[in-house]
């Protein structure tokens, strides 16, 4: 038999909605794994634009014990020198990556809302350089 249009088809059922708390409740990782990821606290000392983007910054940052340089996709919310000498949260033990030929070690926090602008993870008051953030 094959299906004619003129006959109604059934509806398909909506798929249900999601329950509260179902978002986060998807991907939880242990405390173990949690432990893995090296957060630090990093103060940056420099940053500029990326040449040929329009939406990475390359910062110089102080972690204490050494220096590094990161890439990060947040030049639609800041410029630049606004940057210099705020203390963020870094992902210390990533893997390098290369962005726009540029070596970046490590990835600075950003929370990033629906509308796409990242806001960086900082601090009230004087955190020291190189402090575990838990």
């Amino acid at each position: 038999m094959t299906e004619d249009a003129s006959f109604p088809q059934p509806a398909k059922p909506a798929s249900p909605a999601p329950q509260p708390g179902a978002v986060l409740e998807a991907g939880r990782i242990s405390i173990d794994e949690f432990m893995k990821i090296d957060l630090r606290v990093a103060k940056i000392v420099a940053a500029e634009r990326v040449a040929n983007s329009r939406k990475l910054i390359k910062m110089e940052v102080d972690v204490g014990p050494e220096r590094r340089t990161l890439v990060a996709g947040i030049a639609d919310a800041y410029q630049p020198e606004s940057l210099v000498g705020r203390s963020v949260v870094i992902v210390a033990n990533l893997k390098p990556a290369r962005l726009m030929g540029i070596e970046s070690n490590g990835m600075v926090l950003a929370a990033s809302p629906e509308d796409g602008v990242p806001a960086l993870v900082t601090f009230d008051g004087e955190v020291p350089l190189g402090a575990r953030v838990r």
